[in-house]
């Protein structure tokens, strides 16, 4: 059975541990990527906020309000920030004030065991649980943190000499 209260603890969670990595370092920490298809730790922010739009909540407001009468509306997975002149600093702040509104709802739902159980319809999976869902918005956040932690790792790949070998974070 789905642990609510431990996704809040992750959900709860990240702004605070992307703000604390990411506040005040230079755009050659935060903009750089590690590699073709890959993101920067600011493209993860920006991909983060458009999740908290147009992704977790509005997919389990259509499970509990239409079950799987009516498919998620599609979401552009690669989509990052469609503007990249705003400071970082000014998207940490936006993630922050739509995550805290998305928990403060989550909360408010008072979610039971058989709410976390109706399931909906996914546009690629089919159907999907709220359970499922909202434990794949917990992980989405943990694989993101990850992904801009490696972006920045490999600005330092060659300045490690051979500690690269010891440092998989630095093997693609």
């Amino acid at each position: 059975m789905h642990d609510l209260p431990r996704t809040l603890e992750i959900l709860d969670r990240t702004p605070a541990t992307l703000r604390t990595l990411l506040s005040g370092l230079s755009d050659p920490w935060t903009r750089a990527d590690y590699g073709d298809g890959t993101w920067s730790a600011y493209q993860v922010v920006g991909h983060l906020i458009i999740g908290e739009r147009e992704d977790w909540m509005p997919r389990l407001r259509t499970i509990l309000k239409h079950g799987e009468g009516q498919p998620f509306a599609p979401f552009p997975h690669d989509a990052t920030s469609p503007d990249q002149t705003t400071p970082l600093a000014d998207m940490l702040d936006e993630f922050q004030s739509l995550r805290a509104a998305n928990t403060r709802e989550l909360r408010t739902l008072s979610l039971t065991p058989a709410d976390l159980e109706r399931s909906g319809t996914h546009p690629a999976f089919g159907r999907v649980t709220a359970a499922q869902l909202l434990g794949t918005w917990a992980v989405h956040d943990l694989h993101h943190i990850r992904q801009a932690c490696l972006a920045m790792a490999w600005q330092y790949r060659d300045e490690v000499g051979p500690w690269r070998a010891y440092l998989n974070t630095l093997h693609r």
